[in-house]
């Protein structure tokens, strides 16, 4: 199964944003174990960075980062993904590229906790403990 993981899954996890952090290292455990294939997009790993630096320190978010590397794909996208990202109908042009990059990987899901920016989606959008339930 191919998922493309939201920003915001990595923060909730990075910072141990409660109530939304167990879902998110449950998530991700799934894929440290190979039993789905995730994938992030390129520009996330900038938007993470940025967020989780200031508060945790620059070290702990690229230790974070070479950590997730290591069972986490980027998305290869193109200049046409781009271009797609930009007829998109969603509130958000940061989430328009999330959507890109899920079509890109010919992703199942976008798990992310941002669900109604997603609504236009040509990849469905699931919440993290709704993804599990259905994984489960």
């Amino acid at each position: 199964m191919i998922v493309l993981l939201d920003t915001d899954i990595l923060i909730d996890l990075a910072i141990s944003r409660q109530p939304f952090e167990q879902n998110a290292a449950r998530v991700l455990d799934l894929s440290q174990q190979r039993l789905i294939n995730a994938f992030i997009a390129w520009h996330s790993l900038s938007n993470f960075y940025y967020l989780i630096s200031s508060p945790s320190g620059k070290e702990t978010a690229l230790d974070f980062i070479k950590d997730l590397l290591t069972f986490v794909n980027i998305a290869p996208t193109t200049t046409a993904d781009a271009r797609f990202s930009t007829r998109l109908n969603c509130p958000d042009f940061e989430d328009g590229l999330q959507m890109a990059a899920a079509r890109a990987v010919d992703a199942e899901w976008i798990i992310t906790r941002n669900i109604k920016h997603y609504q236009n989606s040509p990849v469905p959008a699931l919440p993290p403990g709704e993804f599990l339930s259905r994984f489960q």
